[in-house]
């Protein structure tokens, strides 16, 4: 079949019409070179990079053909579900930590043709004799930089070095300083950029808040008040601060979810998706969140404690003004604190009203299923029984998340406990559930 073949007929599985400048200029390069690609995290570097390994595969290999490693589970199977979404056909394996070994193992007894995951359970399965990856014939690792940084460096190493077999090399950042090791062994790389910080620049609006007080907690509050319930996105620099701000905001009766390093690989799944499907309009995290977490486009950022440095600074701003789309920064500053001299331009000011306001609910609530992919739950199975038992019209029914183990709907908040009431009892697809 024809490279065109295979990529057009993906790419309408997938049902996407047209790629970006980016995706065609990483699918005309071919996959004849080693890789370098620079593009800014939501720019859509997973599908460009999935397109040409597609021309790659053989049907007849039933052994590991493609090794992608990725530094975080979340963008792990955020990778999984663009290339199941293109419809090719080969087998594929997640791996990455907070999700059962044994399941893994078991799984991977049929090897697939493309294996993903995280350094640290990767090496998990090598020391335990559990993958071959001699046969591995293209190597793709995914923010890879991001993987150094969390200190992988080890895990890094040992992976390739079991890789004998590699032709090709394809790195990805969302950062153009990076330093690429030697023990990576790329040969005269194409080296494609797609950063533009002029382009940015002009559709992103950075803004200074003034706190009056040292803690800052009523300061994004009021402010979060004038945002008016559009998405936004809050840094912190430690856990303990990302807690202590969301039980703030939850008393004060602001719907958000948080997120860091230290929460469970279900907890963490389940705060993403309320995130991703509305539900939740505020999200707190710490710089966990600046790169590889499959999050939509937001429209605000709010740096709650400075970022550390520029660099941090630019990938918590990446996740707004993203692609054609605009957004707004601001940085909360106490009396103690000035504009970090990175910042090259004086951000204006934002005043906040003086009039009491109170930030609104999102329209949409997370209804949670207790079946998923592992009883063969679809999407369309969840928004059937929700039309069919549930009597909700096709408006009434957002995003719906199919995960391992359960499944996410959002449905509109004056609907939730009607539903409730409604499936309580009712079986999904002729399975037992629980339903909150």
């Amino acid at each position: 079949m024809m490279t065109g073949d295979i990529t057009g007929r993906a790419l309408a599985n997938a049902g996407i019409e047209k790629l970006n400048e980016m995706q065609q200029a990483v699918l005309s390069a071919g996959v004849a070179k080693d890789m370098v690609l620079l593009s800014p995290t939501g720019s859509g570097k997973t599908l460009a990079f999935l397109l040409p390994l597609l021309t790659s595969l053989t049907g007849e290999e039933k052994r590991i053909q493609a090794l992608i490693v990725a530094p975080s589970r979340e963008l792990a199977l955020q990778i999984e579900t663009v290339f199941r979404s293109l419809g090719a056909g080969y087998k594929v394996n997640c791996c990455y930590g907070g999700h059962p070994l044994r399941t893994e193992k078991k799984s991977l007894e049929h090897p697939p043709a493309v294996l993903i995951g995280t350094p640290g359970r990767i090496t998990d399965h090598i020391e335990r004799g559990n993958v071959d990856l001699a046969t591995v014939h293209t190597l793709i690792l995914d923010e890879f930089d991001k993987s150094l940084e969390l200190g992988f460096l080890r895990e890094m190493k040992d992976i390739l070095s079991c890789l004998p077999n590699v032709r090709r090399r394809v790195l990805t950042s969302a950062t153009e300083s990076v330093e690429i090791p030697h023990f990576v062994g790329l040969k005269s790389p194409l080296r494609l950029s797609f950063l533009s910080d002029v382009k940015e620049a002009k559709r992103l609006k950075v803004y200074k808040v003034q706190s009056p007080a040292k803690d800052k907690l009523d300061t994004l509050y009021k402010l979060l008040a004038e945002l008016n319930g559009e998405s936004t996105l809050v840094f912190c620099n430690l856990r303990e601060a990302v807690e202590r701000v969301s039980n703030f905001l939850s008393e004060k009766g602001v719907a958000n979810e948080y997120f860091h390093g230290g929460k469970e690989q279900p907890e963490r799944e389940r705060t993403l998706a309320h995130f991703r499907n509305g539900s939740a309009t505020v999200f707190i995290s710490t710089d966990l969140a600046a790169r590889g977490l499959d999050i939509p486009d937001v429209q605000h950022v709010v740096h709650y404690h400075l970022p550390l440095n520029e660099e941090a600074y630019i990938h918590r701003n990446g996740r707004t003004a993203r692609m054609d789309n605009t957004g707004n920064a601001f940085l909360i500053l106490n009396d103690t604190e000035s504009v970090p001299e990175y910042i090259a331009r004086e951000p204006d000011e934002f005043f906040l009203s003086a009039t009491e306001k109170k930030p609104p609910l999102s329209d949409w609530a997370t209804l949670t299923i207790s079946r998923g992919k592992r009883d063969k739950i679809s999407k369309g199975d969840v928004a059937g029984f929700l039309f069919r038992k549930g009597e909700l019209a096709r408006e009434d029914v957002g995003i719906v998340e199919v995960r391992e183990s359960c499944a996410y709907a959002a449905v509109k908040r004056d609907k939730y406990k009607p539903l409730l009431r409604k499936i309580s009892g009712e079986k999904i697809k002729n399975m037992n559930a629980k339903y909150y």
